[in-house]
């Protein structure tokens, strides 16, 4: 019993070996990525959410909201 898992602890720790060598560094071009990231979502402006913040007031999203959280 002893030698069959000392056998699979040899087995696992060459193929850890030989997965950890198939790993190739290839230099990444990390601006390009990251201009495509920041490119991908146009986020809204504060006063855009103010807006928004204020029209919801208005219709009475906010009240209802606020009910269905409360609890109780």
């Amino acid at each position: 019993m002893k030698s069959t898992i000392v056998a699979f602890a040899l087995v696992a720790g060459a193929m850890t070996g030989v997965a950890h060598a198939a790993v190739t560094n290839q230099p990444v071009n990390v601006p390009a990525q990251q201009a495509v990231a920041t490119h991908a979502y146009a986020g809204k402006t504060r006063a855009e959410v103010k807006q928004e913040l204020v029209q919801a007031q208005r219709d009475g999203q906010i009240a209802a909201l606020r009910s269905l959280y409360q609890g109780g």
